[in-house]
C-alpha cells in the first residue's frame, strides 16, 4: 500500500522492519555518479563505456545541478528530488549554530549528520530520501560511495542485520557488521598518497576502484536490489588539484569509465543487463580559477565586522564569511536587514561579484527563493562569483573568480552560476528509455528521484517531489509535458557613480524551474 509522504516521518526510524515485502519488481535501477564530470569530456577515446551508452540510450543535453553547483547540495537533490529550500541543505558547508555555534560544518560529515538528526528527531534532511521511501515499501537498496556524501542518501542508523540495506561511505559502512566482509574481500580502504614535489594529494582512483568492488563484489553478493547507487570521487578530485582538461583529470575520467565498465560487466554476468535502467550522472560541472580574492578581508577594510570563524558565537552585527567554491555565504548576527543591504550595495561595485541573493530582495539583488534557497537556516546573503567562458591552459572553457580557500589560480573549482558549473552530465539507458535520443529539454538532478520512483511503480510519491519525471525520454507512460519559453530575469541598481545589473537565465518544464546561468557587472559612469 502506498504510504503518503506526510506520514513517512512517523515510520522512518523503523524502516528495516515496518513494511511487508513488496512483490518482486521486473526492473532494477542503478545510478552511477561521476563527481564533477563535465558532459563535454564524453568521447569515444576517453570514455568508451559511457560513449557506448550515449549511443544506446538518452543523452540529456541540457542537464543542470541545483545552485550552488556543489557536491553536498546536489547529493541531497539527487537523493530527495527536492529543491534546496525544501531539503534545507543549501551548501557544502553551512553555519548551523545548533550543531556548532562557532564554526561552519561540512554537511556530509558523519558527526554533522548524527548531531543534526539527534537535535531534530531524524530531520537533518527535512524530506525523506529515495532510499528511505523504498525502504518503507519493503524494498532493499545498496549505496556505496568513495566520498561521505553517500551517507546523505541513506543515513539512518540500522540494526547489525545482514538483511539491512547496506551503505558504504568513504570506507566506513552500515550496518557495522559489514566492515569485516569488506576488509576480507577488498583489503583496507586506500589511503591517499601525496605528490612529493607539490605536497598535494594524488588522485582518488584507488578509492573509487575499492568502492566499486564494494558494490559489485560485496553489496551485490546475494543479489542486486531494486535500487543501487555508486558515487565515484573522480574526476572531481583531480580537477580540483589540477584543472579540467589536464592529463591527470583525463586519466581520472578514464578511471571512472573503467569502474562503469565493471558495473556493466557484473550486470551482464548476472543476466540483468536487459532489465536494468542505468543512470550515469554528475553532481555539477567545473571551471578553472582565474583570480582569487579575500572577501572577508575586503569586508573588514570596508568597515564591516567580518570574520570567517566567529569564536564565542556569531554576535549581533557580526558577519561570518563562508566559502562554498564559486559562491560565498554571509551570515549576519541578528539578521540585521540594514547591514545586509549595505553589504549588498557594497558588493555591487566589486569586480568579483556575479549574482547577489538576499533573504529580502533589495535594489539590484534577487530573493533567495529565486534560486530555491529560502530555507529557514539559509544565509542572509549569497553571492555567486563572476565568471567567463575564457579558456584555461588546456583549452577548456570556463573561468571563474574565487574566494580565498585551499584552491589557487589555475586550479579547478565549481559552485557558481557559470555556464560551465551549471551544466553537468546525465545519460540514461535501459528497457524503459528510448534509444539514441538527444534530449534537449531542460532537466536537473532533482528529476532523478521522481523518475526512478515512477519506473519502480510508485507514481504517487513521484508526483509529490519538486523534480519532474523525465517522461520525454521514456518508452512507458509518463506525465504530459508542458514547457515554457526561457526567461531572463534582471535586477538593477542605478547610482550617480554607476550601474549594477545582474541576470538569471531560467527555463521551465512541467512547473520545474531550471537555472541555466547567471552573472552580473558594475559599470561606472
Amino acid at each position: 500500500m502506498t504510504i503518503r509522504l506526510a506520514l513517512l516521518w512517523c515510520v522512518l526510524p523503523a524502516i528495516a522492519s515496518a513494511a511487508p515485502a513488496a512483490e518482486p519488481l521486473p526492473r532494477h535501477v542503478v545510478v552511477v555518479v561521476w563527481d564533477g564530470m563535465r558532459p563535454d569530456f564524453i568521447s569515444a577515446e576517453t570514455t568508451p563505456n559511457l560513449w557506448a551508452l550515449v549511443q544506446r540510450g538518452v543523452f540529456f543535453a541540457s542537464h543542470h545541478p541545483v545552485y550552488p553547483s556543489a557536491t553536498e547540495i546536489n547529493g541531497t537533490a539527487l537523493a530527495t528530488g527536492a529543491y534546496p529550500g525544501h531539503s534545507t541543505v543549501v551548501g557544502n558547508k553551512e553555519f548551523r549554530p545548533a550543531i556548532d555555534p562557532q564554526k561552519a560544518i561540512g554537511m556530509e560529515k558523519p558527526e554533522s549528520v548524527r548531531r543534526g538528526d539527534a537535535i531534530s528527531h531524524d530531520h537533518y534532511l527535512a524530506v525523506p530520501t529515495l532510499a528511505e521511501l523504498l525502504h518503507t515499501q519493503g524494498l532493499r537498496t545498496a549505496v556505496a560511495g568513495s566520498k561521505q556524501v553517500a551517507l546523505l542518501h541513506d543515513r539512518l542508523l540500522r540494526p547489525d542485520d545482514p538483511a539491512s540495506s547496506p551503505v558504504v561511505f568513504e570506507g566506513d559502512a552500515m550496518p557495522a557488521g559489514l566492515k569485516p566482509a569488506l576488509a576480507a574481500r577488498l583489503g583496507d580502504f586506500p589511503a591517499i598518497g601525496k605528490n612529493a614535489a607539490t605536497g598535494k594529494d594524488l588522485e582518488k582512483a584507488a578509492r573509487d576502484a575499492w568502492t566499486t568492488g564494494a558494490l559489485v563484489d560485496v553489496l551485490w553478493q546475494d543479489g542486486v536490489p531494486p535500487y543501487s547507487l555508486l558515487w565515484l570521487a573522480e574526476p572531481d578530485f583531480s580537477q580540483h588539484n589540477t584543472a579540467p582538461g589536464s592529463p591527470q583529470s583525463l586519466a581520472a575520467i578514464r578511471s571512472s569509465d573503467g569502474n562503469l565498465g565493471r558495473v556493466l560487466t557484473e550486470l551482464e554476468r548476472r543476466g540483468l543487463g536487459a532489465s536494468t535502467d542505468l543512470f550515469i550522472v554528475s553532481d555539477h560541472g567545473f571551471s578553472t580559477i582565474q583570480t582569487v580574492s579575500d572577501i572577508a578581508t575586503d569586508l573588514s577594510k570596508a568597515g564591516f565586522n567580518a570574520t570567517r570563524v566567529p569564536l564565542g558565537g556569531l554576535q549581533p552585527g557580526q558577519v561570518m564569511v563562508l566559502s562554498n567554491g564559486g559562491s560565498v555565504f554571509l551570515y549576519v548576527g541578528g539578521h540585521d536587514p540594514g547591514i545586509v543591504r549595505r553589504i549588498a550595495f557594497w558588493m555591487q561595485t566589486k569586480e568579483w561579484a556575479g549574482v547577489i541573493f538576499t533573504r529580502t530582495p533589495f535594489e539590484g539583488t534577487f530573493a533567495l527563493g529565486e534560486a530555491h534557497l529560502d530555507s529557514p537556516g539559509a544565509p542572509d546573503l549569497i553571492v555567486s562569483l563572476r565568471w567567463s567562458l575564457g579558456r584555461n591552459s588546456f583549452g577548456v572553457p570556463g573561468m571563474m573568480m574565487s574566494d580565498l580557500s585551499d584552491r589557487g589560480v589555475g586550479e579547478g573549482n565549481h559552485g557558481s552560476l557559470s555556464a560551465a558549473d551549471m551544466h553537468n552530465t546525465l545519460v540514461a539507458v535501459g528497457p524503459d528509455f528510448r534509444a539514441g535520443l538527444r534530449d534537449t529539454l531542460p532537466s536537473a538532478n532533482t528529476d532523478l528521484a521522481p523518475t526512478i520512483l515512477w519506473l519502480l511503480g510508485f507514481k504517487a510519491e513521484a508526483a509529490k517531489m519538486d523534480g519532474r519525471v523525465l517522461g520525454e525520454a521514456l518508452t512507458v507512460d509518463a506525465p504530459p509535458l508542458k514547457t515554457s519559453e526561457p526567461k531572463r530575469l534582471t535586477a538593477r541598481r542605478e547610482t550617480v557613480a554607476g550601474t549594477w545589473e545582474q541576470y538569471l537565465q531560467v527555463s521551465e518544464v512541467n512547473g520545474v524551474r531550471y537555472l541555466d546561468e547567471g552573472n552580473g557587472a558594475w559599470t561606472a559612469h
